[in-house]
């Protein structure tokens, strides 16, 4: 028996051998075997969509050649050369390189020091922060991310502004979680329509997504009007995310107040960054604050937010070494100087664009943006904003984005981050395809008859 034993072991014994390969083989591995290639992509993918590109990609943009083209479309006040960040951001990153510190793989979160100098940054007495608090990111889009990665789950729903940032759709769509739009006011200067978004809260509700100064409105909410925000948000349970990127930008006469400070127990994670306040949308640098006075997030947020991170493990090092002394050492000059120049543009657009007919301007009170309304009865050339901003390109070779794109059709956006000259150009082109297009309504032409 032994012999037997030790002959099948080695394979010395055909008819052993051949017995235990019948019974090892599993029958369901035989018919799981590809008999042809068979590769998706993934449900994330396929769900995944920016209704910007969507509509943009749509459009047929073909501008008249006889004209140079403006393009007040994108958000990006780097495009034109005319708005550098300040010598004292370069040279922080400089230094940073020459250091020969900051080559290596970082905290995910971000190197304490960092996150030290954004607490310090941001800390006040009402809303003390310490470094624990920050999380350093690749971008406030990310910070947006894990923001909303932590809060939700797959079957929840999120609050999100109308007008607003498509990115908060982009993300929470690609992940399961369901959006619902809660209305701003054009009238009200774009406060929100806090009957409407108490309405849409449901158990399901998992985050209410407040975004001051506001992309693409260009308002800032007042100090009551934030109150009666937290007032919504504590008397339903619902923890906010602030997403303040453009905090501070805003314009003379107009104060910006951080939502967290005003907060006596709704936990808030407020995202923010240095792409638009400094300049370097591309250095890819954001944070989220987390506000938890109360202890509602817990650890279990905060342990949630440090797991997320260390998906991609965290933001470009070099701009973390050279993060605090961009933040305690860029003059005050130079972000008067933005916001000076963005008012004075945005003054220029409204001004401008308010006397032609047909176009109702709303005056931004910060922000790079101002929104503009399309009395689309008098344009009966065109079915919509879309139609509006893309004949709008073919013969004037100016680009502003229709508001289909943040939800809110019949309006466009302008970005008021182009130099002068170029904006008073812009407006003069608008005027004509206006006149050429309008159509005064037969009621108003009886009226005149009259």
């Amino acid at each position: 028996m032994d012999s037997y034993r030790n002959n099948g072991i080695n394979g010395n014994s055909v008819h052993h051998v051949s017995v235990r390969t019948h019974v090892s083989v599993n029958p369901a591995k035989l018919k799981s075997h590809r008999q042809r290639w068979n590769v998706r992509p993934s449900e994330m993918s396929k769900k995944t969509l920016n209704p910007i590109r969507a509509i943009v990609d749509g459009m047929k943009l073909t501008p008249n050649p006889e004209k140079p083209m403006i393009a007040l479309s994108i958000g990006d006040p780097t495009v034109f050369g005319n708005m550098p960040t300040d010598d004292t951001v370069l040279q922080a990153v400089k230094e940073a390189i020459d250091s020969h510190k900051y080559n290596g793989y970082a905290p995910s979160v971000g190197y304490q020091k960092s996150r030290e100098a954004v607490a310090n940054f941001y800390s006040c007495p009402e809303a003390p922060l310490e470094d624990k608090d920050v999380i350093l990111s690749s971008g406030c889009s990310q910070a947006i991310e894990l923001a909303i990665s932590v809060l939700c789950n797959p079957g929840d729903n999120i609050l999100v502004p109308r007008p607003g940032f498509s990115l908060y759709k982009t993300l929470a769509v690609s992940m399961g979680i369901q959006v619902k739009h809660y209305n701003l006011l054009p009238e009200k200067s774009w406060e929100i329509d806090l009957q409407h978004l108490e309405s849409l809260i449901d158990d399901k509700t998992a985050c209410l997504i407040v975004n001051n100064p506001s992309n693409p409105c260009g308002s800032v909410f007042s100090r009551e009007h934030q109150h009666k925000i937290l007032s919504v948000a504590s008397r339903n349970c619902i923890p906010i995310l602030a997403d303040e990127i453009y905090g501070d930008m805003v314009f003379p006469g107009c104060d910006f107040q951080p939502l967290a400070p005003l907060s006596s127990d709704v936990p808030i994670l407020s995202c923010g960054g240095l792409a638009k306040r400094w300049l370097v949308p591309g250095w890819r640098m954001g944070w989220i604050l987390i506000h938890d006075r109360n202890y509602i997030f817990g650890t279990g947020i905060r342990e949630g937010l440090v797991k997320l991170s260390q998906r991609i493990l965290g933001p470009c090092t070099v701009v973390q070494g050279a993060l605090e002394r961009i933040l305690n050492d860029t003059p005050p000059e130079f972000y008067q100087g933005t916001i000076s120049f963005l008012k004075s543009n945005s003054e220029i657009c409204y001004s401008e664009l308010s006397t032609v007919p047909g176009l109702n301007p709303v005056m931004p009170s910060g922000a790079m943006y101002i929104m503009v309304r399309i009395e689309m009865e008098h344009f009966p050339d065109f079915q919509n904003d879309v139609e509006f901003t893309e004949r709008l390109v073919t013969e004037q070779s100016v680009f502003c984005l229709p508001a289909t794109a943040f939800e809110y059709p019949n309006f466009f956006r302008i970005v008021v981050t182009v130099p002068e000259e170029m904006m008073i150009e812009a407006c003069i082109r608008i005027r004509e395809f206006c006149a050429r297009h309008y159509r005064p309504r037969s009621q108003d032409s009886h009226e005149l008859d009259q």
